[in-house]
């Protein structure tokens, strides 16, 4: 009889250490589950004169990555980088390679209009998320939206209407325009027109790829424009500013820009870009304490000043990591994660944000002026809000709701 309950409470007590190694193993498999990194594909350009773009779009969306131990939401993230080199044949194929061969749902970056452009399509059409933090051309964010796609930056138009604000209201009654001959180019000087109304003195498009300004720098001097609204992203525009200064006009003659004047080129062109006027969603001195932050942290890991591009990607990755832990890292829910990334529940560098019906943000339009800062260093100072909440000009002809 001793025996026989000895082995009954042998057996029970097997059965009790087998329930609970399974019910172990069970919380031990749901963990891992959860754990299961998510893969973000980052296109960018990391490569020629325009890299500096990329490069600081990708620092921006690291330092959040990195701060948080590698985790957006919780949840594990493996970064898949690609460089497009500026040119759609490659960034096509770069992103069959995320899609097809890494199985990302979730791509970031796009530096340029004409590479977003390239790739819109056929990311979207795939279902993958496309958290883009630079460029914002029309089309997308009018008819050729898509509910997969979701800008932390800006629609081209919004930073060159509020310059084209500030010339009318300066009374410059003859502005010469230049810009880049490609998507954004076009975006941009069609955005100061809109509010500038005026007549221009003359508009010239360049090669995307031109760095000697010389011959249309002629044509300035020769047209006698009360000033002048250029664009030039990345390396063009140091070149420009640099070219602009030699032939004397930096003193004489008001430079309005877009993305000329930031912290990746003000180092480079020195003191003849003092006085220059730039138009933006963000400058280095908001007061506000998420900027604040991003400011310090990213000087004190880079050693730099961060620019917009870096801002607008740091808040790409804020996105995500409101989306991702609203999900609990099921990004497969794609009506889920949807609705989280519209929700846009995190605290911008910039102050207030919330995605329009394209999904391109709806903020305010600043104008800044370069200057020293308290370090001696050259930097833009907010002057101006000539829009506040400010939707962009295409969301009309965008289907969503």
């Amino acid at each position: 009889m001793k025996n026989t309950n000895t082995a009954k409470k042998s057996k029970s007590l097997t059965s009790t250490v087998a329930r609970a190694l399974l019910a172990s193993g069970l919380v031990f498999a749901s963990a891992g589950w959860a754990q299961t990194p998510v893969k973000i594909g980052f296109l960018g350009e990391l490569s020629g004169p325009t890299a500096g773009v990329g490069q600081d779009q990708l620092d921006g969306f690291n330092l959040l990555l990195e701060r948080n131990g590698g985790k957006l939401g919780g949840v594990p993230i493996t970064l898949i980088k690609e460089d497009s080199q500026l040119k759609p044949d490659v960034a096509n194929q770069a992103v069959r390679r995320l899609v097809e061969k890494e199985n990302v749902p979730i791509v970031t970056g796009v530096s340029f209009s004409n590479i977003m452009m390239a790739v819109h399509k056929y990311v979207t059409d795939k279902e993958v998320f496309l958290i883009g933090s630079n460029a914002g051309p029309s089309q997308i964010a009018g008819t050729q939206c898509s509910p997969y796609q979701f800008i932390t930056s800006w629609q081209g138009d919004q930073a060159a209407e509020a310059v084209g604000q500030y010339a009318k209201d300066k009374g410059y009654k003859k502005v010469f325009v230049l810009a880049p001959n490609y998507q954004a180019g076009k975006d941009i000087v069609a955005g100061f027109k809109r509010y500038y109304k005026g007549p221009l003195v003359d508009e010239v498009y360049t090669s995307l790829t031109q760095m000697d300004f010389s011959a249309e720098l002629s044509q300035v001097a020769a047209a006698k424009p009360d000033a002048v609204f250029a664009f030039f992203p990345g390396g063009l525009g140091i070149a420009f500013s640099k070219q602009y200064a030699q032939a004397g006009m930096s003193k004489s003659l008001p430079l309005l820009t877009t993305f000329i004047a930031d912290a990746l080129s003000l180092p480079a062109i020195g003191d003849s870009s003092i006085g220059m006027v730039s138009g933006g969603f963000w400058a280095p001195d908001f007061a506000n304490a998420q900027s604040k932050q991003f400011v310090e942290d990213f000087e004190r890991k880079y050693k730099r000043i961060p620019s917009n591009y870096a801002a607008q990607s740091y808040d790409a990755a804020q996105l995500l990591d409101s989306a991702i832990g609203k999900v609990k890292g099921n990004v497969s829910d794609k009506k889920a994660f949807m609705a989280a990334l519209k929700a846009a529940d995190f605290k911008s560098v910039r102050g207030d944000f919330k995605f329009g019906n394209n999904n391109f943000p709806v903020q305010g339009m600043h104008i800044m002026e370069v200057g020293k800062d308290s370090g001696g260093r050259l930097n833009l100072k907010t002057v101006s809000t000539p829009f506040k909440s400010y939707q962009d000009a295409y969301a009309s002809q965008c289907p969503l709701k």
